[in-house]
């Protein structure tokens, strides 16, 4: 029986070194690069600084080939990178104007003081900005309509309704798991859906979990996510707009949404421009007025990006390292090939000198017999030595096509007890959602074509067999 590698593979076709830009169309090919003769693909970016486009799907590799494209007339649009991108202008920070009818703004895509110039240059006074802001984000409004803007200048309120979009999702569903948790489903205009998880938690703090992209580029091997790619970028519209339905639909239920972290699908650095963006119009004091320690950006490790959003941001900062070589590393998270653990680990040990009182978390999906040693544990305490930290250790939660098992938790205690010996700041994090798939690396809904499974490494092919 053919693999789903081989299908994928077969039904595309590779150019070398080339980047292929398309709009979606019912004859547009997938460009992806395949691994040959190396166990691990490696990551190429183009030369280009222009950004690439919303909608695309980025695979990684190392050797490439042509392959027969037949059978892929209704893919995805693609793109493949060459070596020189860091990825610097990736994103669609500019766009504001709903895709559907160009003509009118989103609302939730502007930060106040662009909300406020656009206002005066239709002749009506900051006031006015202010009023509408607070009815968008603020007071338990949450507006979604013209209806819901009482108060406002009434010529006000119509120019609104002619030149103005409220809404940047539709509603699609909502599933809750037994534990409590929220999954919410929305539609987006361009007949794409994303997940949003609202995550109660007995102590009175309850968190949203959002995404920031449709699918996600970066091909981790335990992220069902990942096995979309990436099928476009999040408008800053459409990243705010998760947190402000969540509180419109659930604050009733759930209590007071205090938390907000870009964990949901996508690699939100990849993203950066919409997501410095959405995350500073979830922080402002007049508006969903979130602390900006309690808004956490995931990265996998763009080191380009993660630098620019120290620099830019308040907010805070984890980081998804997942293993303690970079041998492992380059399998699990192909990034890695491309930002290594010592440039990584060195960049927010540089950077994090400039910033006071500040932590960056360190994820750690444990996946059993792969990343979950007492060998492993003893290399994290050497490799976050001089960052100031905190790690979160994360069972792997199962999806259909994983390679692998999670870790028993009994040798979680074990493997976390090692890293509090030594001093590490250290937490277990529970499975939240995870009989609904909306646990951590359950999100999505991978199509008939799917990113590449990697070639397992020759030491872990036991381990993963086990898992299967």
């Amino acid at each position: 029986m053919e693999t789903m590698g081989c299908i994928w593979m077969r039904r595309l076709r590779l150019g070398t070194n080339s980047l292929l830009l398309m709009k979606p169309s019912s004859t547009s090919s997938l460009t992806v690069t395949s691994s040959t003769t190396t166990a691990i693909p490696s990551i190429s970016f183009p030369s280009s600084k222009a950004p690439p486009p919303p909608t695309l799907i980025s695979l990684v590799s190392s050797h490439r080939r042509s392959l027969s494209n037949t059978a892929c007339s209704s893919a995805l649009p693609a793109i493949s990178f060459d070596h020189d991108d860091d990825f610097s202008d990736a994103g669609d920070g500019g766009r504001i104007r709903n895709p559907k009818n160009g003509s009118k703004l989103l609302l939730k895509g502007m930060r106040y003081t662009e909300l406020e110039k656009w206002v005066q240059s239709r002749g009506y006074r900051p006031g006015q900005a202010l009023m509408l802001w607070k009815r968008l984000y603020g007071n338990d409004i949450w507006a979604h309509c013209i209806d819901e803007l009482e108060g406002l200048n009434k010529d006000f309120k119509k120019l609104l309704s002619e030149h103005a979009e409220f809404k940047a999702l539709s509603l699609k569903e909502v599933l809750t798991a037994a534990d409590g948790t929220r999954k919410i489903l929305f539609t987006l205009e361009d007949g794409l859906v994303i997940e949003t998880v609202v995550i109660p938690c007995h102590r009175g703090r309850t968190t949203v979990c959002v995404s920031s992209q449709v699918g996600c580029a970066m091909n981790c091997q335990f992220c069902y996510t990942g096995r979309m790619g990436l099928r476009r970028h999040l408008t800053a519209a459409e990243i705010v707009e998760q947190a402000v339905y969540a509180r419109r639909l659930l604050s009733s239920e759930v209590g007071s949404i205090t938390n907000v972290v870009f964990m949901g699908m996508g690699e939100p650095l990849h993203n950066i421009e919409n997501v410095i963006k959405a995350a500073d119009i979830m922080v402002h004091e007049q508006g969903l007025h979130f602390s900006p320690r309690k808004v956490t950006v995931s990265t996998s490790g763009l080191v380009p990006q993660l630098k620019r959003f120290l620099h830019e941001s308040n907010c805070a900062l984890a980081v998804s390292l997942n293993a303690t070589t970079d041998e492992v590393r380059n399998w699990i998270m192909p990034i890695n090939r491309k930002y290594n653990l010592g440039l990584l680990l060195g960049t927010l040990r540089e950077e994090l000198c400039f910033k006071n009182n500040y932590k960056v978390l360190f994820e750690y999906v444990m996946l059993a017999g792969v990343n979950d040693s007492i060998e492993d544990a003893k290399r994290l305490i050497d490799l976050v030595q001089g960052i100031p930290c905190k790690i979160n250790l994360i069972s792997f939660n199962p999806h259909s096509g994983s390679q692998f098992r999670p870790t028993r938790e009994e040798k979680m205690i074990e493997f976390r007890n090692v890293l509090a010996e030594a001093g590490c700041v250290v937490f277990l994090r529970s499975s939240r959602g995870d009989d609904q798939m909306a646990a951590c690396g359950q999100l999505g809904k991978p199509g008939e074509i799917q990113a590449p499974l990697l070639r397992i490494p020759a030491q872990f092919q036991m381990a993963v067999k086990a898992s299967a």
